[in-house]
């Protein structure tokens, strides 16, 4: 168990390091970096008192209280400026972190004031005097833990309706990476909740030092981050984003009463939109983007983005996608086309990887390319 602490300490700290070293560092590199350094940090001072330290040093009793209140809004802060990367910090972004802001203030007095037997004490049980104090903070990190998951999980939900709204491929834009950080973190927190209820609530004894349960998976979490990191290199190397934020929001249909194309006007860009996706095949550009096919018909792209969620009824993302299903469909139904594996059709028909292929193919026929391929050489 000691080399499990060890090794999430030291690429907690590899990791801020990295971060801190990195050049042209955004905000959200920034926030990750604080995030690195508070796990590296919590971590330490878990190990340090599994190793007896505060005994024989009393005046850390205390230190990291406020620690488990600062990753849940470390958590939501990088996922609202990884979705948006111009946005700039605010002071009403610093509210996140005052709940534990104030426990070290309320805490003050214990880390100046008294003794290191009192102290001693205190840690032992032998002193109830921050006994309700303690059970509030507690509430409050399951209530944080709880929450910002949720908060962030959200906008990475309306993000994804952004994308979807503006390009035809999402995989360089992908954050399904972050998705699944934002489930661990979940999942840490509610597992903490279950055990504070079941430990705090009920007096149900475990047996064991389930706190372990709760690091081991905050060192997991680390691991997944470093091999997040090593994917997605724009994490941690000095290469930007090569995507942009999305330029045109999504809306409901029935939100369009007000837009300045009346209802003929939009029917026939209708028509030549269909026209041009039929003769042009924009489609075959794997890049291709609202802005780009809006350009190509001389349309603004918030017309264009009507267009297709007034008379197709979808997204853009979903809208191209169609169509390129259908041009694989004709790929593969030429004999010719036998020769060539479905990778090579899904390429010519405007898809860029396979992974992106046979989740968007799945999506619009319930089927997977082999089985529809089955079907059409049978």
């Amino acid at each position: 168990m000691d080399a499990v602490f060890i090794i999430g300490i030291f690429l907690s700290f590899f990791l801020f390091l990295l971060l801190l070293r990195k050049k042209g560092k955004s905000l959200p590199d920034k926030i990750l970096a604080v995030w690195m350094l508070v796990i590296g940090l919590h971590l330490l001072n878990y190990y340090l008192y599994s190793l007896d330290f505060w005994i024989r040093y009393p005046h850390l009793v205390g230190v990291a209280a406020p620690f488990p209140l600062l990753h849940g809004p470390l958590l939501y802060l990088y996922t609202l400026f990884s979705l948006r990367p111009q946005s700039r910090i605010r002071y009403r972004n610093y509210l996140h972190f005052a709940p534990a802001a104030l426990v070290y203030i309320y805490l003050s007095r214990f880390y100046f004031f008294y003794s290191a037997e009192e102290k001693a004490l205190l840690d032992m049980g032998a002193m109830d005097d921050f006994a309700l104090f303690t059970n509030l903070v507690l509430v409050a990190f399951v209530v944080s833990g709880i929450t910002y998951p949720v908060m962030a999980y959200r906008l990475l939900g309306n993000y994804q309706k952004l994308i979807d709204a503006n390009y035809s491929n999402d995989e360089r834009i992908s954050l399904n990476w972050l998705k699944y950080s934002i489930w661990w973190i979940g999942l840490i927190f509610l597992t903490v909740a279950v055990v504070t209820l079941l430990r705090e609530g009920m007096g149900h004894e475990f047996g064991f030092n389930i706190d372990l349960v709760f690091y081991v998976m905050i060192v997991l979490f680390i691991f997944g981050l470093g091999y997040s990191g090593i994917r997605h290199q724009d994490i941690f190397s000095d290469n930007p984003a090569t995507e942009g934020m999305p330029i045109v929001e999504p809306k409901p249909a029935g939100e369009y009463k007000k837009s300045s194309l009346d209802a003929d006007t939009a029917l026939a860009l209708h028509q030549k939109l269909l026209q041009f996706m039929k003769e042009q095949k924009p489609f075959l550009e794997p890049k291709l983007t609202l802005g780009n096919l809006a350009q190509s018909l001389g349309l603004s792209v918030n017309h264009l983005s009507q267009v297709i969620n007034q008379y197709e009824g979808v997204n853009f993302h979903d809208f191209v996608n169609k169509y390129r299903v259908e041009e694989f469909k004709n790929l593969a139904s030429h004999p010719h086309s036998r020769h060539y594996n479905i990778l090579a059709l899904a390429l010519d028909a405007g898809f860029n990887s396979k992974s992106a292929f046979n989740m968007v193919f799945k999506k619009h026929t319930d089927k997977t390319p082999s089985q529809y391929l089955s079907e059409l050489n049978a």
